[in-house]
């Protein structure tokens, strides 16, 4: 009983401690406490009643009424709902017309580099992180290739061709004599096209660009043709074509490869993607069909010719 009465004390104090000013204590334990001031009275503790009970319930009353107690309410989750993906046959604005004041070359590809960047089109198709892309090499160039659409590489750095298709293409290159950073290389995509990705996420995988997406960023390659000037324009891979020829110029890549065409005045060879030889299996003839067009757009951009390059990738 001791034990109770000064556990009741101590509680009473560390309520006045807070400021609890009024405690409610039941009838049953003001009767309880008024007949143990009476035992006390007539002759100490041990004469208080055996069967009295601990007045432990009454300290919790007394909390209770101190301190009232709310419900409990589980925490409302937070969501935040992730922005849909851009479709894949969304509708562009129209594309942007493109001109450019007299200058030197060098200077006017500097002023088309920040026209894409701060276009708000090619932007808002950019994740965060990415870069819109442009072109590179020379502004001298003699040959303009053409790729498709940047890939995850690509739209790292902001240049074109910079994956395993690029190494190759350098390798192509320099089998024509040339070295990467005498020619120049274009895209006719200036964006990464999207596929559907949870936000935060990497995308995995690439799409073809649809036509509206290729008409949109047509004028900015066109701008690129006007200030290189180069004396012959490669298309690589079917995407390229169709962006250079129109999409239904033709079904299948074989219909067109190997032959001269036209775009912007410019001789147009068109050919295989580099990433088409990459794919198994990987043969010599697929290598001399893309080095048979390069031979020619060699030939039309009169560089030299040996031997021995006229009888690459031919069976022995």
């Amino acid at each position: 009983m001791r034990t109770a009465l000064h556990a009741l004390t101590d509680e009473l104090r560390r309520l006045k401690t807070a400021g609890v000013k009024t405690v409610a204590v039941s009838d049953e334990s003001v009767a309880m406490l008024r007949r143990i001031v009476q035992a006390r009275a007539r002759g100490g503790a041990a004469a208080a009643p055996r069967d009295m009970p601990e007045p432990a319930a009454s300290v919790l009353e007394a909390r209770a009424a101190a301190v009232p107690l709310k419900p409990y309410e589980p925490p409302v989750p937070v969501y935040t709902p992730k922005p849909a993906p851009k479709p894949a046959g969304e509708v562009l604005p129209p594309p942007p017309i493109v001109s450019l004041p007299p200058g030197d070359k060098q200077t006017r590809w500097n002023m088309l580099l920040e026209l894409v960047r701060n276009d708000a089109t090619c932007k808002a198709h950019v994740r965060p992180g990415k870069k819109v892309v442009l072109g590179a090499g020379s502004v001298e160039a003699k040959i303009m290739f053409v790729g498709e659409a940047p890939g995850a590489e690509e739209e790292l750095q902001g240049e074109p061709f910079v994956g395993p298709a690029g190494e190759l293409l350098t390798k192509m290159i320099q089998a024509m004599g040339l070295k990467r950073t005498e020619i120049y290389i274009g895209n006719v995509m200036n964006w990464r096209p999207e596929l559907p990705t949870p936000a935060g996420e990497a995308q995995i995988g690439n799409r073809p660009p649809t036509e509206s997406e290729l008409r949109y960023c047509l004028p900015y390659l066109r701008a690129q043709i006007d200030v290189v000037n180069p004396g012959v324009i490669v298309a690589l891979g079917a995407t390229a074509a169709h962006g250079l020829l129109g999409f239904a110029a033709f079904k299948t890549l074989g219909d067109v490869r190997g032959r001269w065409y036209e775009f912007g005045g410019k001789p147009l060879m068109i050919t295989y993607h580099p990433s088409y030889l990459l794919r198994p299996p990987v043969d010599n003839r697929k290598k001399r069909l893309v080095w048979e067009d390069l031979l020619k757009v060699m030939e039309r951009a009169a560089l030299p010719i040996a031997d021995k390059q006229r009888s690459y990738f031919l069976d022995k």
